[in-house]
């Protein structure tokens, strides 16, 4: 609970910080919204076996041929999954999220792929599985999510870290969707963060095995703590990389960063994972924004 507090009081700071800065920047904002969505789609695909890569699936969403036979599905996935981020991008602030929105975002997604199934909820018949556990029956969906929406909607007082991972630990839960439960959920997390005046965030493929233990630790005590840890630090890893191009600040790697300041490598990685310096992980590298010198 401490941790998540210093992580929740982390976030206000850069927050704030952020607000000051993003002033009549709406320029670059956008610029940074459609260069991380590449690095969306890679990494929510990716979490869920696409064998894309960062590079494919950015060819992919500029339409350049790729060097190997890939499935149609696994194309419409990276061009749908764009579809929804960009949509979120844009839309987030003009409504709350609905049991209809998190429709439409499903539909968005699996159109093309399975489309017997695109936008709408699981229905008579139509289990699945969830890690070493069945989800809930098909009838029971529609009843969870909206008090799922209901029990957030009343959270206010919680910090959104917790409310935030609660939620998607929730969803995840209820699955109810037959296919794409795992993306239309952390598309979910992003839509509520822009529309409560956060930045989104990008759970990394190499932070998997974090994320599924989140899940295990949640369905075995319905405990939050470790999600809790993964949103606080892929916030914070956002408004860091936000920070360092809107304060316009030099960007290097960490690795040229270590050589400047001789400092250790492997520890200032360290602190770049626990994000206790404004470090960010960018198409697989670890940057940071360090003043230019006047």
């Amino acid at each position: 609970m401490a941790r998540t507090l210093a992580i929740y009081n982390q976030i206000q700071s850069l927050r704030e910080r952020y607000f000051k800065v993003a002033h009549k920047k709406e320029a670059l904002i956008t610029l940074l919204f459609e260069t991380e969505t590449a690095e969306q789609v890679y990494n929510s695909n990716a979490i869920e076996n696409s064998t894309l890569t960062l590079e494919e699936t950015e060819k992919i969403l500029l339409q350049i041929d790729l060097d190997r036979y890939i499935s149609e599905r696994e194309l419409f996935e990276a061009r749908n999954l764009a579809r929804v981020v960009e949509y979120i991008n844009r839309k987030a602030k003009e409504g709350e999220l609905t049991l209809e929105k998190i429709l439409l975002l499903h539909k968005m997604l699996i159109s093309n792929i399975r489309d017997d199934i695109a936008g709408r909820f699981r229905e008579k018949g139509e289990w699945v599985r969830v890690a070493d556990h069945i989800a809930l029956a098909p009838g029971q969906v529609v009843g969870a999510l909206e008090s799922m929406l209901v029990s957030y909607q009343g959270s206010y007082s919680e910090n959104i870290i917790k409310r935030i991972a609660n939620l998607h630990l929730t969803f995840e839960k209820i699955h109810p969707f037959v296919d794409g439960n795992g993306r239309v959920g952390r598309a979910i997390n992003n839509y509520i963060l822009i529309r409560e005046g956060f930045v989104p965030i990008n759970i990394k493929f190499i932070d998997r095995t974090q994320y599924y233990n989140a899940f295990e630790e949640f369905n075995r005590g319905g405990r939050t703590s470790i999600m809790e840890e993964l949103v606080g630090k892929a916030i914070t890893n956002s408004y860091h990389k936000r920070l360092a191009y809107l304060e316009e600040r030099e960007i290097i790697t960490l690795n040229a960063y270590a050589k400047r300041e001789k400092l250790s490598h492997s520890n200032l990685i360290n602190k770049a994972h626990r994000q206790t310096i404004e470090a960010f992980l960018e198409k697989g590298v670890w940057k940071i924004g360090i003043p230019i010198s006047s």
